[in-house]
Order: C-alpha cells, then structure tokens, then sequence
C-alpha cells in the first residue's frame, strides 16, 4: 500500500476533545513520511486570546454544546505537533478569522 504525502483537515479540533486532538496529531505524525506535510484549516487563538469578538462568540457557543470543545492555543497545537514530529512551516491568515497553518514531518 503508498502511504500519503499531505493530510488536510477543515473545521475539526475546535469540535474535538483534547485526547482525541491528541490522537490525530499523533497518528498523522505516524502516517506521514519524512517531508509529508499536514495542513490544518480553522480558527485558533493566539497566547491564550482570541483573534476577534466573533471567535469569542463561537467559542462560547462551542462550549455550551460541549464543554470539550473550544478553539485551541495555536502553541498548545504546535506543541502536539512537535511532539509528533511535525514542525511548524506556514501559518496563513484566512476570511471569516480562520487560519491554514502547515507542518512538515522532520526527519
């Protein structure tokens, strides 16, 4: 079987718990090959604050549904990441206060 060289994800670790983001982070960091590349599309906050007043609207929203889920730290996902082997590469801003952040796997 070929293995994959990209993963893309859209609006998912803002709707997951923490294990689980935890799980797809490190099951990526298995998938991909060295050089393969993750790319994740979403909302994020930045040193613990929100981007805008709207994320902060979602958030709440997020919260009320399931308190699980929530817009995460941008480091707290970097660390994730590091942790599985993927390094921070690109982090896009996009319209409606999402981003396209991208990791590499390292070697």
């Amino acid at each position: 079987m070929k293995g994959f060289d990209a993963v893309f994800s859209a609006n998912t670790i803002h709707i997951m718990d923490c294990p689980s983001v935890e799980c797809l982070f490190a099951g990526i960091g298995q998938l991909l090959p060295v050089g393969g590349k993750f790319a994740l599309y979403g909302p994020f906050n930045y040193g613990g604050r929100f981007t805008s007043e709207s994320n902060r609207r979602f958030d709440e929203w997020l919260r009320e549904r399931d308190p699980a889920s929530g817009i995460r730290d941008a480091e707290a996902v970097d660390h994730l990441a590091n942790r599985a082997g993927l390094i921070l590469r690109n982090d896009y801003e996009m319209p409606a206060n999402n981003r396209t952040r991208i990791w590499r796997k390292s070697g």
